[in-house]
């Protein structure tokens, strides 16, 4: 067999990417950034059970949420947990980039020890207070505090302009938000500019009145080429193997309405924390507005993405919207109506826009089934998050020490 050509623009990045958090989604940008390709090496869920604990997503649902990253060009089943330089070239990858924090395997040994020997290592910065861990926490400890307070109307623009200076201000509009969702917005380059991010605000609940305002400018030529637009919504939590699925089929729906002049988007509305909170209950979403935001903004199926979204996509609010909406369509999941006054989507149905995406692979799996599959091994998590205090230990001293010898 001969051995491919090896591209020093050609990346590799491994991991376990349990739960598509946008942790692994910036480590996958800034990989992305600084090559022509990224190949992303997924670990076995037995080799992450002897070296860190038991996985909450399994391989395939790992798989895919890698395949569903715009910035990954092929995902590697079963890479090895200590990456090695021979799995590297078989994909003609020189370099191999991982975070500015140290991983070790089982024994407390660097996993990236051969390739920092062989110079074939390069560091990108860590997406800080988000990781696995941080998620099993709260669904063990059922905290809220991560949620994120809904932004009014008369708030917007105060939040923009401190935004704009830099000001210090707690929120879901604020400078570094706004960076981040920038950055996200990006194309397949992770360089240039391409999807749209905009946040919908009404003076109280359940008003149709409300203001469409603008975080990120989408690119005008995308604009331009993506008039029209199939509208989805919901909270998005977890960014889950149903989600993706939800989003590529409907993706595959959007290329049959497609012509030669005009393809067809996706646009995502995505709840507020206190929607969600309000049908959910107990601590949902576990994941922020903010968070979730970026998993969707990360996904190749989806355009733009509309912050703070109506639980009722009403017609009103569609027409605020810069596009020609030609279908608001939903998954085979249920929603509720408690309190709403029935269906959410009863007036986009008798506007004939509505269209329902049928049964798939992963229809059964939700974010209460993933908490649960933590809870029902509550013990099982619980040593696993102990297990990570013990290495987060010995992968701080080992950083301490490869820093006083750089």
């Amino acid at each position: 067999m001969v051995s491919p050509e090896i591209h020093r623009d050609r990346i590799w990045i491994d991991g376990c990417f349990d739960f598509a958090h946008h942790g692994h989604a910036g480590a996958m940008l800034q990989a992305r950034q600084l090559g022509s390709s990224l190949y992303v090496g997924v670990h076995s869920d037995e080799e992450i059970l002897e070296n860190k604990g038991p996985v909450v997503m399994t391989l395939p649902e790992r798989i895919l949420a890698v395949e569903a990253c715009k910035w990954a060009t092929r995902a590697i089943p079963s890479a090895p947990y200590v990456t090695s330089p021979e799995v590297m070239d078989q994909y003609g990858c020189f370099y191999v980039v991982h975070g500015d924090d140290i991983t070790t395997d089982a024994d407390g040994e660097d996993c990236y020890r051969v390739v920092k020997d062989a110079g074939r290592f390069l560091v990108v910065r860590r997406t800080p207070n988000i990781s696995t861990t941080d998620l099993v926490g709260r669904m063990l400890l059922c905290t809220k505090n991560h949620h994120i307070k809904t932004v009014r109307s008369e708030d917007v623009e105060t939040a923009l302009a401190n935004a704009k200076i830099g000001k210090h201000v707690e929120g879901l509009i604020t400078f570094e938000a706004i960076e981040k969702f920038r950055a996200y917005a990006t194309a397949e380059d992770g360089k240039l500019p391409r999807d749209g991010v905009f946040i919908w605000t009404s003076s109280s609940p359940g008003n149709d009145a409300g203001i469409l305002t603008t975080l990120v400018d989408p690119s005008p030529k995308f604009m331009q080429s993506h008039k029209r637009m199939i509208y989805v919504d919901g909270g998005f939590d977890l960014f889950f193997a149903g989600h993706i699925e939800f989003l590529r089929l409907v993706s595959q729906f959007a290329a049959t309405v497609s012509d030669a002049e005009a393809e067809v988007g996706i646009v995502v509305g995505i709840h507020s924390d206190a929607t969600v909170n309000k049908f959910k209950r107990l601590n949902y979403p576990i994941m922020s507005l903010f968070e979730r935001a970026l998993c969707v903004l990360q996904c190749k199926f989806v355009s733009h993405v509309v912050l703070q979204a109506p639980y009722c996509p009403t017609q009103a609010f569609l027409d605020v919207l810069p596009w020609d909406i030609v279908a608001v369509m939903h998954g085979p999941t249920r929603f509720d109506t408690e309190g709403e006054g029935g269906n959410p989507y009863a007036d986009v149905k008798r506007a004939g826009l509505y269209k329902e995406i049928g049964e798939h692979l992963y229809k059964d799996i939700s974010t209460e089934t993933i908490v649960e599959r933590v809870t029902r091994n509550r013990g099982v998590y619980e040593e696993r998050q102990r297990r990570k205090g013990w290495k987060s230990d010995v992968e701080s001293q080992l950083k301490r020490q490869e820093d006083a010898n750089s």
